[in-house]
């Protein structure tokens, strides 16, 4: 994936170059799904994205195959510190509210994913914010619990653009 002109695409921190365009991760994620390039995510006939669910909501990519339907949700992750991306980087009322409607979506016989982009090179795994949303990280251990599943991953950045690299260990 190329950035654009004009855009702020990078900042250089001193462990690793991060992505701060936040409309990087929805687009990488796609282009992701459809080369086939996240297992976990294979096949499904169809892709559409910003598709409207739950209250006054719409999922990143909806997945379909048949009656198949998978709800993805996907997060822009930056803030690393020993080696742990962590999500949320602020309290996220929204992000809570996300967390919620994928549960319902499996309630209701879907499958629900939240994944994780982490801009960066330096994260060896994920886990929520407790530190700074202690809300989130309840909701989202509940989530897990309740059959929504969490993936993470890192990517490759330079600056002649940015790919999806591996899958992280979520410690939830």
């Amino acid at each position: 994936m190329i950035a654009n002109k004009y855009t702020w695409e990078l900042i250089e921190m001193p462990a690793s170059l991060v992505g701060v365009n936040t409309l990087v991760p929805n687009r990488l994620v796609k282009k992701s799904v459809l080369l086939g390039a996240i297992e976990g995510l294979c096949g499904y006939d169809s892709l559409r994205t910003e598709v409207p669910y739950g209250r006054s909501s719409r999922i990143d990519l909806l997945l379909e195959n048949g009656s198949r339907r998978c709800f993805v949700e996907i997060k822009n992750c930056t803030l690393v510190e020993g080696g742990t991306a962590y999500f949320p980087d602020a309290v996220t009322h929204r992000g809570l509210k996300h967390l919620i409607e994928l549960q319902q979506m499996v309630r209701e016989g879907n499958r629900s994913v939240m994944l994780y982009l982490v801009q960066r090179t330096d994260a060896k795994g994920f886990r929520p914010a407790d530190h700074i949303d202690p809300a989130y990280g309840r909701q989202l251990r509940k989530a897990r619990e309740n059959g929504v599943e969490v993936l993470a991953y890192d990517v490759v950045l330079d600056l002649e653009g940015i790919r999806l690299n591996r899958i992280l260990p979520c410690h939830i």
